[in-house]
């Protein structure tokens, strides 16, 4: 895989015991939670970075509320918008949109936010610190009161464990923990509960700017 390409870095996923396809399985268990455990009535998703879409695609695909979600997934690279799309389409996902699109302006959201569900799946280990608490800071933007986050960041890569302090920082936003994985996992998923009142959505800003290369 060159450094960079964001759509070769999906080719990991097609090894069932890389790091990437395992923290794939745990995230959509998480999903599938939130799905069978929210009341009934429409449901308002937003993923952020989604690449090709497999956390959330790879649920609603056979799951009883398929019909009562509708969201928005945001990609910049082109190909993996396009993988998402297609994947939507196929499984006759009408009510689920791909922006190709630049995910670190909440502009982008307008019209879906606040949400129940936030995807922030791919991100944490990308991007400065700096910017994790800033995009931290805005899903109190994108989340609904009572809504859920759900978030990823590896745990070995970096010298420090980073996985604490961010659970810390959405503790400051207002959102109370429900979940975390196993420290010993080499990948640190995260689901909170968000308890305060949705800010509005700050436009004309940046939340984050990737890295490179992929870290995952």
């Amino acid at each position: 895989m060159s450094d960079g390409d964001w759509n070769a870095w999906h080719e990991y996923y097609a090894d069932p015991d890389s790091t990437l396809a395992r923290r794939l399985v745990v995230v959509q268990q998480r999903i599938r939670e939130f799905l069978d455990e929210a009341p009934p009535g429409p449901l308002r998703v937003v993923s952020i970075c989604a690449g090709q879409g497999r956390d959330l695609l790879g649920v609603l695909v056979d799951h009883p509320r398929r019909g009562d979600v509708t969201a928005r997934l945001v990609e910049l690279d082109e190909r993996n918008a396009e993988e998402a799309a297609t994947t939507a389409r196929t499984a006759g996902l009408d009510n689920v949109e791909v922006v190709t699109g630049d995910a670190a302006l909440p502009e982008q959201y307008a019209g879906l936010v606040p949400a129940d569900l936030v995807l922030a799946c791919g991100i944490y280990g990308n991007i400065s610190d700096a910017d994790i608490r800033r995009t931290v800071a805005g899903c109190a933007q994108l989340c609904a009161t009572g809504g859920t986050v759900i978030w990823t960041r590896h745990r070995r890569i970096s010298p420090v464990d980073m996985v604490p302090q961010i659970c810390d920082w959405y503790a400051e936003e207002g959102f109370e923990l429900r979940w975390l994985s196993d420290p010993a996992e080499r990948f640190g998923v995260g689901v909170h509960r968000f308890t305060g009142t949705p800010r509005p959505l700050a436009r004309g800003v940046r939340l984050f700017t990737f890295n490179q290369p992929p870290a995952g």
